[in-house]
């Protein structure tokens, strides 16, 4: 199965509003508990995203956070139901702890979204059931008193690229493009985010699926040579070998596997 490119957010007191999104197009929904939802309807919104699952939906929840006074109310809503993941906002390695221990076998995805997130990121990425890692952009700016979500915070995405890695995870999540009527923007985003690293990205809007399905997903042009790259390896028995004039040797052959486990090609 792919892994996500898109994860589109939702709130959890518009019921109207799931099934839509979950036909949007974009590989996973998040059905928020958090920032899309005021004080006076949390209990609302989580009722809605229960009802959702028992009713067959599917999807990701991003819960409150473990500092607000709704975050035990989640978890206890949420022990019963057949979630894809749990978002976790505000992700610390104390936080993701306590979400394994009170949802075990869950799939964790965590928003590192603070100073003290991406300063324990790399003990984060050892943490039971965590399967991604995703930038909570505006909440880091926010949090750094750093003006500004783009290449700004790029020191940033590369450490949580790295801390990816270190921990055996999916390509992580990029945060969201405020930007709703220029799609260059988004475009633009996108593509820096696939260069430096990341697999998805979060949207905050059906209308920037589209867009960022197709960023992620790898061109004609490198699923042509990624399968040279495959056959050529095959053909040579182990003998070195050359595709397009250049010597093939093993971060080549890896790019190449893992172009091809990007579009869902099974690898020998």
């Amino acid at each position: 199965m792919r892994t996500p490119r898109s994860y589109l957010f939702v709130p959890g007191r518009t019921p109207e509003r799931f099934a839509k999104a979950a036909g949007s197009g974009a590989d996973a929904i998040i059905l928020d508990l958090e920032d899309a939802v005021g004080p006076a309807f949390k209990h609302e919104a989580r009722e809605n995203i229960v009802s959702w699952f028992k009713t067959g939906g599917s999807g990701v929840v991003r819960i409150n956070g473990a500092e607000n006074p709704w975050f035990d109310d989640d978890l206890a809503a949420l022990e019963d139901c057949a979630i894809t993941a749990v978002m976790v906002p505000k992700a610390t390695p104390d936080s993701l702890a306590t979400v394994a221990n009170r949802l075990p076998g869950r799939a964790l995805i965590a928003l590192i979204e603070s100073a003290e997130g991406l300063a324990s990121v790399r003990h984060a990425v050892t943490c039971p059931g965590l399967t991604r890692l995703a930038f909570g952009n505006l909440d880091f700016g926010a949090d750094t008193r750093i003006p500004g979500t783009g290449p700004v915070l790029d020191p940033a995405r590369f450490e949580i690229v790295l801390a990816s890695r270190l921990g055996g995870l999916a390509q992580p999540i990029d945060g969201v493009t405020a930007e709703l009527k220029d799609a260059g923007i988004l475009g633009d985003e996108v593509a820096r985010s696939r260069t430096m690293g990341f697999g998805a990205k979060l949207c905050i809007h059906p209308a920037q699926v589209t867009a960022t399905n197709e960023g992620f997903t790898p061109s004609k042009a490198e699923v042509d040579w990624a399968n040279r790259v495959i056959s050529a390896l095959s053909k040579a028995a182990g003998s070195v070998v050359q595709v397009d004039g250049k010597m093939v040797d093993r971060p080549v052959i890896e790019r190449a596997r893992q172009i091809l486990v990007d579009i869902g090609q099974a690898v020998e």
